[in-house]
C-alpha cells in the first residue's frame, strides 16, 4: 500500500513547539512506516520522517514570515495532487482546500477534519460529500450536513510522556494565549483556590495577553513562554492539575490527553469534546464555571493519577490511531 500523508505547511512536521495538525500528521506517517506501509509525507523541507519526504518550501510560513501563506499552500497541495496517481490513498490533514482537486483525480482521499475554522467552509465539504471520506476527531465535532466514515481520536506517542505519581503543588495552563482557550479564567481559578499557576504557550492575541494576563504575573502567576517538546512532559507531569477552561466547543484538545498520559488530572469547562476525553471524577472534572472549577481543585485528592494515565494510554495512543486509520484505508480500497 502506498499512502500520501498531507500535512500543513505552517510549521515543521513534527512541530518544534506549536502545531497540532502537524503533530498528528507526523504520528500517522511514522506509525504507518512501522507497519511497513510505503509512506510519503508532504510537508515542509525541514520536516523529519522515517518515510519519504516531498516539499516545495524549506520552512513553514509561520516560521519564515517572508513567504506568502496562500502561495505556499497552493504550491504544496498541487505538488501532491499532480502526483496523485502514484498513491493508493491520500490522507489529507490539511483542511478543505485539497478537496477541490478530488474530482480531478482517481486516488481516494480520506480527510481528517481537525475542526471548522468557520461555518463558511462547510459548503466545500458538502460539495465533495459523495466523493471524499470524512473522519472526525471527536463525536462532538461533526457537522450534521456531512457524512462521516468514522471518528478517530488523535493519538500521541506515549513513549514521549512519563507517568509521574508525585506531582508538585502547582496548576498548569498549557496552550495558546487566546480568549477561546481561557487563560484569564485559569488565572481566576488559581487565585480563588490560592494555588500557583504556571502558564505556557504561544501568544496568539497580544492585546488579550497585555490586558488579561500580564497584569497578574508575579510570584503566584508565572508565564514561561512557549514550551518546547523537551519541557512538555516535565511541565505536564509535575503539575497538580491542568486547567482547561475553554470558551468554545473544542474539537479535541491535545494538551488534555497529554496531561492525562503523565498522570495529571484535567479540570475543564464542559464543552466540545471534553466529555469524550475526560472521565468525570475519574480522570478529572467537567465543570461549567469558575467557582465550580475552584471546588474541583479542592477535590483533586479524589483522583488517582494512575487512572488518568491508563485511560489516556488506552484511548489516545498513536498506535491505536494508526491502526484505526489503517483499517479505514483497507475499507476504502475494498470498495
Amino acid at each position: 500500500m502506498k499512502v500520501a500523508v498531507l500535512a500543513p505547511v505552517a510549521w515543521r512536521t513534527p512541530p518544534r513547539h506549536y502545531g497540532p495538525w502537524e503533530q498528528v500528521a507526523s504520528n500517522i506517517a511514522e506509525g504507518l512506516v512501522k507497519k511497513d506501509v510505503d509512506v510519503t509525507l508532504f510537508a515542509t523541507g525541514d520536516s523529519i520522517t522515517s518515510g519519504k519526504l516531498s516539499s516545495i518550501c524549506e520552512r513553514g510560513y509561520e516560521e519564515d514570515r517572508s513567504q506568502d501563506a496562500k502561495v505556499l499552500e497552493c504550491l504544496h497541495i498541487s505538488n501532491l495532487m499532480e502526483r496523485a496517481g502514484e498513491f493508493d490513498i491520500i490522507h489529507n490533514n490539511f483542511d478543505f482546500l485539497p478537496l477541490t482537486y478530488s474530482a480531478l483525480i482517481k486516488t481516494p482521499v480520506i480527510t481528517t477534519i481537525h475542526g471548522f475554522s468557520s461555518s463558511l467552509i462547510v459548503p466545500v465539504y458538502k460539495k465533495y460529500n459523495d466523493r471524499c471520506y470524512y473522519v472526525s476527531i471527536s463525536n462532538a465535532d461533526r457537522a450534521p450536513e456531512l457524512d462521516y466514515i468514522a471518528t478517530v481520536y488523535n493519538g500521541l506517542n506515549i513513549t514521549e510522556f512519563e507517568f509521574n505519581p508525585t506531582p508538585q503543588d502547582y496548576l498548569l495552563y498549557f496552550g495558546r494565549i487566546h480568549p477561546h482557550k481561557g487563560t484569564a479564567e485559569a488565572i481566576h481559578i488559581a487565585k480563588k483556590s490560592n494555588r500557583k499557576l504556571i502558564i505556557a504557550g504561544i501568544v496568539q492575541d497580544q492585546g488579550y495577553f497585555n490586558e488579561k494576563v500580564k497584569p497578574h504575573l508575579g510570584s503566584q502567576i508565572e508565564y514561561i513562554g512557549n514550551a518546547e517538546p523537551a519541557q512538555r512532559k516535565g511541565l505536564l507531569g509535575k503539575a497538580r492539575a491542568l486547567l482547561h477552561p475553554i470558551s468554545f466547543d473544542e474539537p479535541f484538545g491535545m494538551s488534555v490527553a497529554e496531561a492525562m498520559l503523565c498522570g495529571t488530572p484535567v479540570i475543564a469547562f464542559n464543552r466540545g469534546a471534553m466529555p469524550e476525553l475526560i472521565k468525570d471524577r475519574k480522570t478529572g472534572f467537567l465543570v461549567t464555571h469558575i467557582d465550580e472549577a475552584v471546588e474541583a481543585v479542592g477535590m483533586l485528592d479524589q483522583i488517582k493519577r494512575r487512572d488518568c494515565h491508563e485511560w489516556a494510554a488506552s484511548q489516545f495512543s498513536s498506535e491505536k490511531m494508526v491502526n484505526d486509520y489503517f483499517d479505514l484505508y483497507q475499507r476504502v480500497l475494498a470498495k
